[in-house]
């Protein structure tokens, strides 16, 4: 992908990797992904972020098209993560006077990822509020800690009003991938951001106060219109409400049995009037896209088989997820399946027994096998209550 305008002196010179298999080695990407880099061209030269190691050449060619044989006086360290960071030692050799740009957490960590001959005298340590002048811009840092690790920063540049927002605002896909921002940036969000809800909030405070026309992040797509859509959406997935009206059926089932229960579910719940009814295969479907969906509506059911004298392993594995990225403010109903012993349900509630501002129906089925028609009779119960 060759650079890209987007001032007469900010360029994009970032990358697609459509050759991906998984991202973070967990998230399927089946549109890939873009490694977002900046060249601000001015009186002193500043890259914001370098790339993944696996784009580094095509990256290069960009940046060194973009610099026209001039030389770079600052690197802007936004994100120590590797996807984004893979580069900075590379960069250090290649231009030996380029000053490093970082707060105090940046440069503890830095010398865990690379060997910087004469590092200390190359750092400049900035902390909130900030501002480096470069000729015509003004960099102003603001401090993003646990968005998502400690180090995190933003880059608010003044003359443009853009906010080179590191890895908020994020999405999956490459640039060229034609789709719906909203449903790969959530799971996107939820599945590598989730977690730190409260500090998410804590950047939206902050950048509430500067006037902001464009969003550059470290993925996915530039934002330049409608920029009150996705703050509204981070808005939304940082203080973990609901998105939307509607109910997500979570099922793992061994033989099949359990999977009936959940699509005839499905059925009760649309009958009764349901706005919006998703379900999942937690065995067989993308994990992430079941906890962005977990995340989305306001209600969920759990529909699991016993195994081992607990649950079925796809169903555990789920709600761990959930709860590693604090889960909450839902209303959920529980349905499980055993031949003998059903142990599903026991298992299900004291995972989710540790999550906040959680509401579970009291109306729990229990299947014993096969579903019967006593089990429609207590499904049609626990649609009742999920809907009221």
């Amino acid at each position: 992908m060759k650079s890209i305008e987007i001032t007469d002196s900010i360029i994009y010179i970032g990358v697609d990797d459509k050759d991906i298999d998984l991202f973070e080695s967990q998230y399927v990407v089946p549109n890939g992904i873009s490694y977002n880099s900046y060249l601000i061209k001015d009186d002193k030269n500043v890259v914001m972020d370098t790339v993944d190691k696996r784009k580094t050449e095509e990256w290069l060619e960009n940046l060194e098209t973009a610099l026209n044989g001039e030389n770079i006086d600052y690197l802007v360290i936004s994100h120590l993560e590797p996807d984004h960071a893979s580069n900075i030692g590379l960069l250090c050799k290649k231009y030996p006077n380029m000053k490093l740009i970082g707060n105090q957490k940046t440069f503890a960590f830095l010398p865990q990822f690379f060997d910087i001959e004469n590092l200390e005298e190359r750092e400049i340590v900035v902390k909130e509020g900030d501002v480096i002048n470069t000729g015509k811009h003004s960099l102003k840092f603001i401090m993003a800690p646990m968005v998502h690790w400690p180090e995190v920063m933003v880059t608010y540049e003044e003359s443009n009003k853009i906010l080179f927002s590191a890895d908020g605002f994020g999405k999956f896909g490459t640039l060229d991938t034609e789709e719906d921002w909203d449903c790969e940036a959530r799971r996107y969000y939820f599945n590598i951001v989730g977690k730190y809800g409260i500090q998410v909030q804590a950047l939206l405070k902050k950048a509430s106060t500067l006037d902001i026309n464009m969003i550059c992040p470290l993925h996915g797509p530039i934002l330049k219109e409608n920029l009150e859509h996705y703050i509204n959406k981070y808005d939304i997935w940082s203080s973990y409400k609901p998105e939307d009206d509607g109910v997500f059926i979570a099922y793992a089932s061994i033989h099949g049995h359990t999977a009936d229960a959940a699509r005839k579910m499905k059925e009760i719940l649309e009958e009764k009037g349901a706005k919006k009814v998703a379900i999942a295969d937690l065995a067989r479907e993308d994990m992430a896209e079941c906890i962005e969906d977990a995340f989305r509506y306001d209600k969920i059911i759990l529909a699991a088989a016993s195994y081992n004298a607990s649950v079925f392993p796809p169903m555990e594995q789920f709600l761990m997820h959930l709860k590693g990225k604090n889960y909450q403010n839902r209303k959920i109903g529980i349905i499980e399946n055993g031949t003998w012993a059903p142990s599903a349900a026991k298992t299900m509630l004291e995972i989710l027994e540790d999550m906040k501002d959680i509401t579970i129906c009291n109306s729990k089925v229990t299947i014993k096998s096969k579903m019967n028609n006593q089990n429609v009779i207590k499904m049609e119960e626990l649609a009742n209550n999920l809907l009221r």
